[in-house]
């Protein structure tokens, strides 16, 4: 698939159902952007977090972060932490839409993923605090089942399908994948 291919048909989708929006609540508002690159092939942009952060200490993530007042949007909050946090500026992003609202159990956030398209030559620059390094993964590694893997887990009584995929000697699980899988599954016509 072609990243042009990969736009049409995520704004096609995307546009063709309703997105799962979790109501005002005791959870933290967050936004990330789930980026797209064109390097001969799409790939998605990840970024793998410090052990100095509070949360989410050395995963791998989204760009993105907490709702400010200051931001109009979840899409302004996303596209700020993205250039605070790896120096994407905010006029390469091209918005394709939002994807449903993800929870995390452990800590306590709603993200809202807003998959986005970078046509444009961008240089990285990870922040050094939040961001340890950014990870260009390919859209066909990520679609590869040979590198998804689903466990099982409990927490306070409740057992939950845990997603990991393990790409470029990295393994993404938790809400990332979540989002990834569904970002997949919405592609993929199994949602």
């Amino acid at each position: 698939m072609t990243l042009e291919q990969l736009v049409v048909l995520t704004r096609e989708r995307l546009a063709a159902r309703a997105r799962r929006v979790v109501p005002e609540g005791p959870l933290v508002r967050a936004a990330v952007l789930v980026p797209l690159v064109d390097r001969g092939e799409p790939r998605v942009v990840f970024a793998k977090r410090t052990d100095r952060v509070g949360t989410h200490k050395g995963q791998i993530s989204f760009p993105g972060g907490t709702l400010d007042p200051a931001d109009p949007s979840l899409l302004d909050a996303a596209l700020r932490e993205c250039e605070e946090e790896v120096g994407l500026p905010r006029a390469a992003v091209e918005p394709l839409g939002a994807l449903d609202d993800t929870e995390t159990v452990a800590t306590q956030f709603v993200i809202t993923p807003w998959v986005g398209v970078i046509r444009e030559s961008v240089t990285w620059r990870p922040d050094g605090q939040e961001i340890e390094k950014v990870i260009e993964v390919p859209w066909a590694a990520l679609a590869d089942p040979a590198n998804f893997r689903v466990e099982h887990w409990e927490r306070n009584g409740v057992v939950r399908p845990m997603y990991f995929y393990d790409c470029e000697g990295e393994t993404i699980w938790g809400a990332t994948a979540r989002i990834v899988k569904h970002y997949l599954d919405l592609l993929t016509g199994a949602s």
